[in-house]
């Protein structure tokens, strides 16, 4: 039998785990790796050649719907199915977008996620209800007739940075996080925020929450 490999991404360690057991009790399924945050993600998907990551919608460095765009952009190979809390319409479209192949909530049965997985690797989309089938297509109708956003011309740095700036650190903590300079940090944050045609700091985060970057109900204050 063929197993399907699966790299889990969540910053909870005990959600990590219970996932991993909840997946290794299919036979066709098996986990080959695990990732805390983002970046970390990006960089197992690169090195293991997954075909499912299943990445939680937010996670430290990157969030899932970054992860998504990164892994779709530069392994196509490997299909990304989100893990999320939010079932509004900007979190499913902004999946979709960025090129998800499943969106699965979490309080969803176990069911849900396995079924998603398995359409995932055969090439396949998924929704879990309430989400309907029906969705999935008007989903990506919207999304393939939505105009390029600024958002798009942003680099993987430039989205890392803005992840991490709505996180709270400051520009020497970013700076450590990447290892680059705090003066890079900056200089990439002024970048980001012409491209975005934003102008303070509360402005980047007002922006993140609309764009399902950081959760609604309240992301960390920036640093002053």
């Amino acid at each position: 039998m063929t197993r399907t490999t699966i790299v889990l991404a969540d910053d909870h360690g005990i959600v990590r785990q219970g996932l991993r057991v909840l997946l290794e009790a299919e036979p066709d399924l098996v986990v080959v790796g695990e990732a805390a945050d983002g970046l970390e993600a990006v960089r197992l998907v690169e090195r293991l050649q997954p075909a499912v990551l299943v990445a939680d919608v937010m996670m430290p460095g990157l969030s899932g719907l970054q992860v998504a765009r990164e892994v779709g952009r530069r392994f196509p190979h490997t299909r990304v199915v989100i893990l999320s809390m939010y079932a509004n319409e900007a979190y499913v479209l902004e999946a979709l977008k960025n090129g998800a192949a499943g969106y699965v909530l979490k309080d969803a049965g176990a069911a849900d996620l396995v079924r998603a997985i398995r359409e995932a690797a055969a090439g396949g989309r998924y929704l879990s209800p309430p989400l309907s089938e029906r969705a999935i297509e008007a989903y990506v109708e919207r999304a393939q007739a939505s105009p390029p956003e600024p958002y798009d011309t942003l680099t993987t740095r430039e989205r890392e940075i803005l992840r991490l700036t709505v996180e709270g650190l400051s520009s020497t903590q970013v700076a450590a996080r990447l290892a680059i300079s705090p003066r890079t940090v900056e200089t990439h944050r002024a970048n980001l925020m012409r491209k975005l045609n934003l102008r303070r700091q509360a402005d980047l985060v007002r922006y993140a929450v609309e764009r399902g970057l950081v959760p609604v109900e309240g992301p960390p204050r920036p640093p002053p």
